[in-house]
């Protein structure tokens, strides 16, 4: 055979095995097009109705709406500590003793004095009288008179001041001497706290300053007691808006008859300033965003068909829908995030319904915890 003929029949065995059945590229890909999509797993939900509120959401530390620096008025040995911190105590209440040794002998030098001269005063009286003591000598012995008694009086007051006493109610929140110690005029003794009510104070953007008002229900929840919500209220809102931040000032009020909270525990804060009663509420988990609008997909046999929707306000796992929807869709819940519109679908799971039904205070708690 010779060289011509060689690469003749070379090139027939060539060309009859690209044209053997399946070995046609084009043909395979043909066939990969035509195989139908599978139909992507969801599980659904309902729409559904009921009431949403509009909820303002902060955090704040909580703090003493009295407190009181107790003072040593008089210095001395501290010779006795008649509480201790944690002690509640009453206005007037003793709190310690310094001793008084010396101010009751300068008490009774001082009643000395004053019957002394109060005695020479009556005596002179009727001299006086009879125009036989000159009228200055007369008016000096009543001024002395009147200057003693006022010693006398002063060395009273600081002997009482021996007794260190409360002057608000509450708590003894911090004790800063020691028995045996000498204390000076003026030193720090205690620290008295009034607990109740205890006070937050949020600072709201100027915005938000037609949403809040005195009296309103605030809920709150604390980091420090998880899962154990606390009801207070709005006491006042500043008037005028600091030009600094843009923000107001609320001040709450919570009161806690278990006396639990304690003042600088942080809260977590909902108000309650608004409720829409008969809302379509949707679950949170069904909305995505789709050129940064939020939107839902709903299924509708074995298609989902996305909708666009204009969203509200939150009410714990639901979220309010303005527009878009009628209420009466099923939503897809999982497995929306790899859909497209019009995309197939297989319900595998779901509610029939949704529980649509929260009052004002699970809702408000529900958000401040988030």
């Amino acid at each position: 055979m010779n060289r011509k003929t060689y690469w003749l029949v070379l090139s027939t065995f060539a060309l009859l095995a690209c044209q053997a059945p399946g070995s046609d590229g084009k043909t395979a890909k043909n066939d990969e097009e035509d195989k139908a999509p599978e139909p992507v797993p969801v599980e659904i939900a309902s729409v559904g109705r009921g009431n949403v509120n509009a909820v303002y959401v902060g955090t704040a530390s909580l703090e003493a709406d009295g407190e009181a620096q107790v003072k040593a008025k008089v210095g001395g040995e501290l010779i006795r500590l008649l509480v201790e911190e944690g002690d509640v105590v009453k206005a007037g209440q003793a709190l310690a003793k310094i001793d008084d040794s010396r101010l009751r002998l300068e008490l009774v030098r001082a009643k000395a004095n004053v019957d002394k001269v109060s005695q020479d005063y009556q005596r002179n009286i009727e001299l006086h009288a009879k125009g036989l003591l000159p009228a200055g000598v007369f008016e000096g012995l009543r001024y002395d008179v009147d200057s003693l008694k006022a010693t006398y009086e002063l060395t009273r007051l600081e002997l009482s001041y021996t007794t260190i006493r409360a002057p608000i109610s509450g708590v003894i929140s911090q004790r800063s001497i020691k028995a045996g110690n000498n204390i000076n005029i003026g030193e720090s003794a205690f620290t008295i706290t009034d607990l109740e009510p205890l006070l937050a104070y949020l600072y709201v953007p100027e915005q938000d300053f037609q949403k809040l008002q005195a009296k309103q229900r605030v809920d709150l929840l604390v980091d420090a007691l998880p899962g154990k919500p606390f009801v207070g209220s709005i006491a006042r809102v500043s008037p005028v808006v600091d030009p600094a931040t843009g923000t107001f000032k609320v001040t709450i009020e919570v009161n806690d008859d278990s006396a639990v909270l304690k003042p600088g525990m942080f809260g977590r804060i909902a108000i309650v300033y608004d409720t829409f009663e008969d809302a379509v509420l949707l679950p949170r988990g069904a909305v995505v965003e789709s050129d940064g609008q939020p939107s839902v997909f709903i299924a509708e046999g074995d298609k989902a068909r996305q909708q666009v929707i204009v969203t509200g306000h939150v009410s714990g796992q639901n979220i309010q829908v303005l527009e878009g929807l009628d209420g009466n869709e099923k939503v897809i819940v999982i497995g929306q995030n790899g859909l497209k519109d019009n995309g197939l679908i297989k319900v595998v799971g779901g509610a029939d319904t949704t529980d649509m039904s929260h009052t004002a205070s699970e809702t408000a708690v529900a958000q401040a915890t988030e």
